[in-house]
């Protein structure tokens, strides 16, 4: 916790919410931003680079070691990690059929990489709020850098950027197969005849139209939410290390047991997403 003591409380809150991000400042030019001000300068283009790196590093690894274990599927006995995949191969699709009344063969593959990727991204939460910021500050501080202006957030899903970009994607499909399975014609006329029937315009498309915007909306800001307040929880318990022995008991403690929690909360996050993009889906199927 030695980033702690050379920091104030809220500096070092505001260190930790900071996400390392590359753009072009309007007076410094392109570069890495060195504060959270810095950071909004770059506006909307620019790019936060842990956010991206861990998630791509975390989906990368639910690919290489599900398709793994796909090569090396036996017809005897399986092994622990081929049970491990086969539960949770068995396990989302319980739940496509058990909510998804249509037939689209990419439903259950696309509800299984959004419960392990999310759910990856999610775990990241339960490393020591301090270990790889503070490894990553180091090593920046041998090239040059200053450790203080180096900002690096291991949790994409603490970024709303990568949770509304998914959910954004979600909502696309969504669009894509209302059309596909309605027409231009039955989709629009859902939003607009409905439920009031022809004579309930415009309050007809006001209504739905909320509905409809509200689906990626409540996808990314519930899993946002969630995982934001628990990270912060994380950090408010590791200011109590710096606060002498009692306190860093305290801090151990507390640690050990909201860690012992907040596997339940990245878990049914996970699964919420994936429920909720396979109900969306499967509403963008049926004909009213």
């Amino acid at each position: 916790m030695s980033s702690s003591e050379l920091m104030t409380s809220q500096e070092y809150i505001q260190h930790h919410l900071t996400n390392l991000t590359f753009g072009y400042h309007p007076e410094h030019g392109l570069g890495f931003a060195h504060d959270s001000a810095g950071a909004a300068a770059m506006g909307f283009w620019a790019i936060n680079v842990d956010t991206l790196f861990f998630s791509i590093l975390l989906g990368g690894l639910f690919l290489w070691f599900f398709k793994g274990v796909a090569e090396k599927v036996s017809a005897g006995v399986p092994g622990a990690a081929q049970n491990f995949v086969e539960w949770i191969v068995d396990f989302v699709e319980d739940n496509v059929r058990g909510s998804f009344s249509g037939k689209n063969a990419m439903v259950a593959p696309l509800a299984l990489t959004i419960f392990a990727w999310v759910f990856l991204m999610n775990l990241m939460d339960l490393l020591p709020v301090d270990l790889i910021p503070y490894m990553f500050g180091q090593f920046m501080a041998t090239l040059g850098a200053d450790p203080h202006h180096v900002y690096l957030k291991v949790v994409p899903t603490t970024d709303p950027n990568a949770t509304f970009g998914m959910a954004l994607t979600v909502f696309f499909l969504v669009l894509y197969y209302s059309i596909k399975m309605k027409g231009v014609g039955g989709f629009l006329g859902e939003l607009t005849l409905q439920p009031f029937g022809k004579w309930g315009m415009p309050a007809n498309l006001i209504l739905e139209g909320i509905s409809l915007l509200s689906k990626p909306v409540s996808l990314a800001l519930r899993l946002f939410g969630n995982m934001y307040a628990g990270e912060m929880i994380f950090i408010l318990i590791a200011l109590l290390y710096g606060g002498g022995i009692v306190l860093a008991g305290t801090a151990g403690l507390l640690q050990f047991v909201w860690a012992v929690f907040h596997i339940l909360i990245i878990t049914l996050q996970a699964f919420i997403f994936m429920v909720l993009t396979i109900v969306y889906l499967d509403m963008a199927h049926q004909h009213h």
